[in-house]
């Protein structure tokens, strides 16, 4: 059953004649610690081409259920790589043993349980070809035996330099031992692989051109067959084994127990030229990040070396231990991806632009984060024009498009515009966007203005915070515009309720920002740039924003959670709107507050958990404010964006799916929605579930305001009493709590 279901899901086909990639492929060992669904799929995301089954490390009775895993995760194709002609050490009872230095230690013939004086080497029976004399280096030479007699069922060994070893590490016999260049367990493994649908082999080890030809003849000539040079061998007999193969792979860790670790820079150099020349792609492992087997970040050493592979003219490199076994596997593939578009980008000029560190977060929507700030020519001619005061929401707007964060519009919408984004959710240049960003005003304010003007826009004090240059003077029909904005003209809904009391006139125009408004919480409102900064310098390449405007209860925290486990993103940017909102909603203060508390005590996950604010007002305008709000976190530099059932919502003017089913009609966004619907607890089982039909206790935000301004406490499945806490403290000393 499992084979059928995994010969029927598609295999990505192989193109043996293909072109140089733009890009060097990145090939990722799988293993215990990235066998999983999430990690395959970050793998994918972080720019992995071809993911490697290593056969030293995998039973054939594994292989078909591992195959299922990948396959269930991704279409990248997958490699299977034989153990190839290699002398290995056996199984120890323990794992490893410890040899020391003089004694007398035996390697038998037949299996036995393996400890420091008796074991096997594999495979089985490879210990008949030693004779007497024979050198041995054992687990990368940090052991050193050699053979001193040979009897009926063992070979004796003194111990010339001592050490740990551990279980199927390599061993090298300082002479030549004629090996098969397949086992009997890779012959089984590429059988079934090849009933599996797997189009991509590597051969270890491939010492001559008939070593490919006998694995071509079990996999067949359509298959991509990579040959592993890591021997002598292999060296003396490249050009033939190159015109068998269609790839070569440089294994720098089993060739350094053959050519002296000196001579590999340049050993690895000759081996590109020679793979170039025979027009063959040439990848390089081992040793690439092994410092970040165990750490988050590489030497200096590492990054080195792989841009100079690169300038080498490798076609790929791979990446073994290091997302096989490894504790940061997607950090991994992240540096590599990094080092890559480095290398691309070419040598730095100089200038600062050209030394910002590379970073693999999404691009801004449209492909260019706009930046509009005035500079020494626009302030010199501030007092000559002519003023016009605006509503403190559109001061916000005016800051945001300055940093940004409405990317790609450059300021308030055009006529043209503004029909475009009611009619098709798009720009009129083909960008998706949903929600109208307008500067209404009364036409006794307005009355003089004209295209081309430019106007100094300020609060009711007349203090100037952002430029106009107007390119759009019209009127609109309030009625006609509340319908097809929010989907209703009753006066009920808070976003119509504001639309309707303001001028029907409507000034487009791109904006400059002179100044951005004062705010007692100014640290949280992170730009995009600074939030592209700082997600980079933590080594984020794919963040979970979570939009909010109320103190997080305990649905809030699970669905953070949540999201962040689903997407296996590498944090999450708690992101709640600071700007004005309807009576009775929090205050901004007492929610940045609620949430740096928890991050203070650790209720939140470490290294996990990134707090910011978004200075702009709720709308209310439902399904086209929720694409709206992610796009804007898209600028951020957010790959994931946490979508709520009545998100940007109001009362029951949005049916329960009109998020979800405006976003799929969109297509992709370059940030992917992470739905949720309503979230409850269960007593039973102490969790937080998903609403479906089960016995749960809700969680309301409405009531989370009631409860606190009756003073009560909420039990603490409902909100922390930790944010309860400091809520109810901030109510009692007189701070201000809500907007009333």
């Amino acid at each position: 059953m499992i084979l059928q279901r995994v010969q029927s899901q598609v295999t990505m086909s192989v193109d043996k004649t293909r072109s140089h990639r733009a890009s060097p492929d990145i090939l990722c060992t799988l293993g215990p610690a990235s066998l999983d669904r999430r990690t395959i799929q970050r793998l994918e995301q972080s720019g992995a081409t071809l993911f490697r089954i290593n056969l030293s490390h995998t039973k054939v009775a594994d292989l078909a259920r591992i195959v299922e895993t990948i396959r269930g995760a991704t279409q990248v194709p997958i490699c299977l790589d034989s153990e190839g002609a290699q002398i290995r050490t056996g199984e120890f009872v323990d794992g490893s043993i410890h040899l020391r230095d003089s004694t007398v230690v035996r390697a038998h013939f037949r299996r036995v349980p393996g400890d420091d004086r008796n074991f096997n080497f594999y495979p089985i029976g490879i210990a008949e070809l030693l004779t007497e004399g024979d050198f041995i280096s054992i687990d990368f030479n940090s052991v050193l035996v050699q053979v001193i007699a040979k009897g009926p069922d063992s070979v004796k060994m003194r111990v010339l330099q001592g050490g740990l070893v551990g279980q199927n590490k390599a061993v090298t016999v300082e002479r030549d031992i004629p090996m098969a260049p397949l086992t009997d367990k890779d012959r089984d493994a590429l059988e079934l692989g090849c009933k599996l649908g797997l189009t991509h082999f590597a051969l270890s080890f491939a010492g001559r051109g008939e070593d490919v030809a006998e694995m071509r003849r079990l996999v067949g000539d359509d298959a991509f067959v990579i040959s592993k040079i890591e021997s002598l061998s292999g060296l003396e007999n490249l050009e033939e084994i190159a015109a068998a193969s269609d790839a070569l792979l440089i294994d720098r860790g089993d060739l350094s127990r053959q050519v002296p670790i000196e001579l590999l820079p340049q050993t690895q150099k000759s081996i590109i030229r020679r793979a170039k020349a025979a027009a063959r792609r040439v990848y390089v492992a081992t040793n690439l990040l092994e410092s970040m087997v165990s750490i988050p970040t590489p030497t200096r050493a590492e990054v080195n070396d792989i841009y100079n592979t690169l300038a080498d003219g490798a076609d790929g490199l791979v990446l073994a231990a290091e997302t096989a076994i490894g504790k940061y596997p997607i950090q991994c593939i992240s540096m590599v991806n990094k080092l890559i578009h480095a290398f691309e980008r070419g040598e730095p000029d100089g200038s600062q632009s050209s030394l910002d560190a590379v970073s693999l977060l999404v691009e801004p929507h449209g492909g260019r984060l706009i930046h509009r700030e005035a500079g020494p020519g626009d302030l010199d001619a501030l007092e000559r024009l002519p003023r016009l005061a605006v509503a403190e929401t559109e001061l916000m707007d005016c800051e945001q498009f300055g940093y940004g964060t409405y990317s790609p519009l450059t300021g308030f919408m055009a006529r043209e515009t503004l029909e475009s984004v009611l009619d098709t959710y798009r720009l009129p240049t083909g960008e998706v966007w949903t929600l109208p960003i307008l500067l209404q005003a009364g036409w006794e304010n307005i009355e003089g203005l004209a295209i081309g003007d430019r106007v100094a826009l300020t609060d009711e004090q007349g203090t100037v915070y952002a430029l106009l240059d107007v390119t759009d003077v019209y009127r609109y029909n309030l009625e006609d515009l509340a319908e097809r904005m929010f989907g209703t003209t009753n006066r009920q809904h808070p976003g119509v309720a504001r639309l309707v009391r303001q001028g029907d006139w409507f000034l487009g125009g791109d904006v400059t920002l002179v100044q951005p408004l004062p705010s007692p919480h100014r640290h949280y409102l992170l730009t995009p740039a600074q939030t592209r900064f700082l997600f980079t310098r933590l080594g984020w390449s794919q963040v979970v924003a979570f939009h909010s405007r109320n103190p997080p209860h305990r649905g809030h925290e699970a669905i953070q959670m949540q999201a962040l486990e689903q997407t296996g993103a590498d944090g999450i940017y708690i992101n709640p709107v600071s700007g004005l909102k309807k009576p009775g909603d929090f205050l901004p203060e007492p929610i940045l507050l609620s949430y740096q508390t928890l991050l203070e005590f650790g209720c939140l996950p470490k290294g996990k958990v990134v707090l910011g604010s978004f200075f702009t007002y709720s709308r209310y305008a439902g399904p086209r404010e929720a694409v709206f709000t992610a796009l804007c976190r898209k600028n951020m530099g957010c790959s994931h964006f946490i979508v709520g059932r009545d998100h940007a919502g109001f009362g029951h003017y949005y049916s329960r799916h009109a998020n979800r089913e405006l976003f799929e009609s969109l297509g992709d966004l370059g940030v992917q929605p992470v739905f949720f619907e309503t979230v409850g607890y269960n007593g039973e089982t102490g969790k937080y579930e998903v609403d479906r039909g089960q016995s749960l206790k809700m969680i309301s935000g409405s009531e989370v305001r009631d409860t606190l301004r009756a003073d009560r406490h909420l039990p603490d499945w409902f909100m922390r009493d930790l944010v309860q806490e400091v809520l109810l403290a901030e109510m009692k000393s007189g701070k201000p709590v809500f907007y009333e």
